[in-house]
């Protein structure tokens, strides 16, 4: 079994700084690509920024240049650095990890979700 967990989510002022951390847990195989998601009350769910297993990274536009996202390979955890956070960052922040078990082919798993409230 596969188990995705977050932390480092809180609160912060308008242009803090925020690291979150991702740790994923089980059978694992292989882990092809992780990424961070993002969810505010009443929006969709969208992709903040993805990190494959060869370092290719993937932004939204609206984290260029203000996040940044690394991932620990031996260690199975993503983390993605939040800096000059604006309180439209403010959301529920998830973990999602696309990866092969020793019982299963690949398939996309989530986090529980982490609270990013940017405010003054």
């Amino acid at each position: 079994q596969v188990q995705l967990v977050e932390s480092g989510g809180g609160l912060v002022q308008p242009g803090g700084s925020l690291r979150l951390s991702c740790a994923a847990s089980g059978s694992i195989l292989r882990i092809n690509v992780m990424g961070w998601y993002r969810q505010a009350p009443g929006k969709q769910r969208e992709l903040v920024a993805a990190i494959s297993s060869g370092g290719s990274t993937n932004y939204a536009d609206s984290a260029k240049g203000r996040f940044t996202i690394s991932v620990d390979n031996a260690k199975n955890t993503v983390y993605l650095q939040m800096n000059s956070l604006k309180p439209e960052d403010t959301a529920v922040y998830y973990c999602n990890a696309d990866l092969r078990t020793w019982a299963s082919a690949a398939r996309n798993y989530w986090g529980q979700g982490t609270q990013v409230t940017v405010s003054s």
